[in-house]
């Protein structure tokens, strides 16, 4: 409908999703490591390297992908076509070069600060925030010069501006170890389980309702209260990340209980998405963008159960830092996150490609939703025993962290994690290519689920 926005959002999904598919073999390369500590031993891609580029392209390529959703909810909420297509463009090749240069740093001069999830140097973190700001103008000034406002877009320019003044907290410096960890934990625990809730929120709310044609006021009152129980839970929640960097002791309260409440957001978003799916006036063409819509917040609230599960202090002091940790990080970012991104490119795929859902054969998608999520699933079991062995043998019976390594059980677990990894590797490859080249169905029928189509509506 906006076939200039449409340009511009199709070029952010697809680098996206590029960056993705890096991402997973840099995961490949780290779990390489350990399975056999030898192998890449003495190379440019020693286990440092490896997991900090997975973990930071991680960060990239979902906001690229927030960026491009952005795009086409304002344009379409807002009834006209992006303000600046050209700057939008001018935006994402910077943000993309910056992100080539931090890859060039990591690898080949290990150049970077240290803080897990905000590598960056000093020099790049400006250029980001330069191309945040610019981002954040052209998504405001089209909806300031759109034809109406909207709450769900209203609540996504919200989650986005404090994603952008979140990012500060962490990259200030300070001598004093716990000052760092103190504040470094604003930009990472706020963006993850505070703003970037709001930002899913909103596009939840905007695919339910152009997928499921349920009265717009009720989505959004939905919407409401998942940015209430946001707020209420998650800012406090912060807590659990305080319990040992030499903060007072109160924080093992406030952590505990605010963290035991954070799961109530998700809770929200599995309601909504449910009654949206029932009080459907129409079975929407579709299919494949529905199932990723209703997975991605089952998958989310059993990541973050996941997490819940290791928040309480007594837990905790055992598990911290441990593969449990992990184990939560990957089912909890590609339950809410990863798959919210994925959702959107799956409801934006006919699209872009200039054809009608019922034209397109969706199940390359379908099977891709289910070997990512049931490889996922089992990756993420595997680390979690992983984790338990380590917690049992290292951090409870005091075994040094090298002969646990060696525990039979490990090592199986170290084996499954890469056999899963690869598997899911295979699902997202098979979701990249059909993005860039859907397959259609014949014309008949075409022809016939557009009738179907028609007679649900």
């Amino acid at each position: 409908m906006y076939p200039e926005t449409n340009k511009v959002v199709r070029w952010h999904f697809g680098i996206a999703l590029l960056l993705f598919a890096l991402q997973l073999v840099f995961g490949l390369l780290s779990v390489i490591h350990y399975v056999n500590g030898d192998a890449l031993s003495g190379t440019l891609l020693e286990f440092h390297v490896v997991r900090t580029c997975h973990i930071n392209l991680l960060v990239v390529w979902l906001l690229i992908g927030f960026f491009g959703a952005t795009y086409h909810i304002v344009s379409e909420e807002s009834q006209r076509e992006l303000y600046s297509p050209k700057l939008a463009m001018i935006t994402l090749a910077a943000f993309v070069g910056g992100g080539v240069a931090g890859l060039v740093g990591y690898i080949f001069f290990h150049h970077w600060q240290g803080r897990e999830f905000l590598e960056l140097p000093l020099y790049l973190d400006v250029a980001v925030v330069i191309v945040v700001l610019a981002f954040l103008y052209n998504a405001i000034m089209t909806v300031w010069k759109g034809q109406r406002r909207t709450t769900v877009e209203m609540v996504l320019l919200l989650g986005l501006v404090l994603m952008a003044l979140l990012y500060f907290p962490g990259n200030m410096f300070f001598r004093n170890e716990a000052l760092q960890s103190f504040y470094w934990w604003w930009t990472i625990h706020l963006w993850v389980e505070g703003v970037w809730e709001l930002i899913m929120g909103a596009m939840l709310a905007f695919m339910l309702i152009k997928m499921t044609g349920v009265d717009r006021e009720v989505m959004e009152k939905w919407l409401y209260v998942v940015v209430s129980l946001t707020f209420f839970t998650g800012i406090l929640g912060i807590g659990h990340h305080y319990y040992w960097i030499g903060t007072p002791n109160y924080w093992l309260f406030v952590g505990a209980f605010f963290s035991a409440l954070e799961p109530l957001a998700f809770v929200a978003m599995i309601i909504y998405a449910v009654y949206a799916k029932q009080k459907s006036r129409r079975d929407h063409p579709n299919g494949a963008a529905m199932i990723w819509t209703i997975g991605c917040t089952i998958m989310a609230f059993v990541g973050i159960m996941l997490g819940f599960a290791q928040t309480l202090p007594g837990i905790n002091s055992y598990t911290h830092g441990t593969h449990v940790t992990a184990s939560h990080g990957h089912y909890a970012f590609f339950g809410a996150y990863a798959m919210i991104n994925l959702a959107f490119f799956t409801y934006m795929l006919p699209i872009l490609n200039k054809i009608e859902a019922e034209e397109w054969k969706q199940s390359r998608s379908v099977a891709s939703f289910w070997i990512m999520v049931l490889s996922m699933i089992g990756l993420s079991t595997a680390v979690m025993v992983a984790g338990i062995v380590q917690t049992v043998y290292e951090r409870v019976n005091g075994i040094p962290y090298i002969t646990v390594q060696e525990h039979g059980t490990m090592q199986l677990s170290y084996q499954l994690w890469l056999v899963f990894g690869l598997c899911f590797t295979a699902g997202a490859l098979l979701f990249i290519y059909d993005f860039f080249a859907p397959q259609k169905v014949s014309a008949e029928e075409a022809a016939s689920a557009k009738v179907a189509t028609a007679a649900g509506g």
